[in-house]
């Protein structure tokens, strides 16, 4: 990161911690409903120019998905008295849950085994990130499918990465841990599994009370509240294709997301079904991913590779690795005894 990017870190982290204290003295004080919802007007109105700051795509990208979408959307629920912030918590951690993917971990459901990434796998991903970083220097070669899917497979792992960095730093800090974002998406046997059950899972955590629950409310029909999740979904990754690419909605994303949205009411209008013929869990996994890559290849990636914004992300990774390889030597160099 460069150091006008540090600068803007520091900048956009000291104006959210200040932010989130007014937001929480505001939700101590007024009841849930209009009283909240106008004091949180200003931070609401902010919080998505915040991104803006950072020159860098990775930033910029990052503290979109989590101001502009994950933090818009918990001050929502917070202004109705729901979700997953209330006014009680500590102020570090009350911060932290409203500006990131955070719970506290008394929050979380017991489990056997820890929730985010272990060293072994964190140390695998990276690697593999790595190699497919490494592997971008012949992309000109390359043919067209088999760099959208290493595409596909960079997105997976970096944000994997990332976050279980996140959740050490939260875990080792505050006490807090990080929303599980992916629970095995290879293994998915359905849509509504990949997308509501093994895929970046703070998002319907986030988009089921927000759109999901009341547009069912509303109309009485499950399947609407989906489509509307899924267009929903699909109108906020045109903005966070925005803070990549800083090009106007080219409304592709909302393409994507809505044709899945109709997909995945009909797979559950057929899975109602139970004599009607399904394949079999071996064919499914293979078929459903099939058809999440072929998509995103027709209309996932193309607003992002089209302005070169692909380009910009290789740039960066391949700065980071370098950074890091050249500090790990400098590191080596240093402990080597005399």
């Amino acid at each position: 990161m460069a150091g006008g990017d540090l600068r803007s870190l520091a900048l956009v982290s000291t104006v959210v911690t200040a932010a989130m204290c007014y937001v929480r003295f505001a939700a101590q004080r007024l009841r849930p409903g209009l009283p909240r919802l106008a004091a949180f007007l200003p931070v609401l109105a902010v919080l998505p120019f915040l991104p803006l700051a950072f020159h860098a795509i990775h930033p910029r990208a990052i503290s979109g998905f989590f101001l502009a979408w994950l933090a818009e959307s918990k001050l929502l629920l917070l202004a109705a008295g729901q979700g997953p912030l209330h006014p009680s918590l500590p102020l570090p951690a009350f911060v932290a849950v409203a500006s990131g993917p955070v719970r506290l971990r008394a929050d979380k459901p017991a489990q056997t085994s820890p929730s985010g990434l272990g060293l072994i796998s964190s140390a695998v991903m990276a690697a593999l990130l790595a190699v497919i970083v490494s592997l971008y220097r012949y992309k000109e070669a390359m043919n067209q499918y088999l760099l959208l899917t290493l595409y596909a497979f960079h997105v997976y792992l970096a944000l994997e990465l990332v976050l279980a960095s996140m959740a050490a730093a939260a875990r080792a800090v505050l006490g807090l841990d990080l929303e599980p974002q992916f629970d095995r998406p290879y293994l998915s046997a359905s849509l509504r599994d990949f997308w509501g059950r093994r895929w970046n899972l703070s998002v319907p955590a986030i988009l089921r009370p927000c759109v999901y629950r009341p547009v069912r409310a509303w109309l009485g029909s499950a399947p609407a509240g989906v489509l509307a999740t899924f267009l929903v979904s699909g109108l906020v990754h045109e903005l966070m294709f925005f803070y990549i690419t800083l090009r106007p909605p080219t409304g592709e994303a909302t393409a994507f997301f809505a044709l899945h949205g109709a997909c995945a009411v009909a797979e559950a209008w057929w899975a109602r079904h139970d004599k009607w013929w399904r394949p079999p869990p071996l064919l499914a996994t293979p078929l459903v991913l099939a058809f999440v890559m072929v998509t995103a290849f027709w209309l996932f990636f193309p607003p992002i590779t089209r302005p070169g914004a692909d380009k910009v992300v290789i740039a960066e990774c391949e700065a980071a690795i370098a950074f890091l390889r050249d500090a790990g030597a400098w590191a080596a160099g240093f402990v080597r005894p005399a």
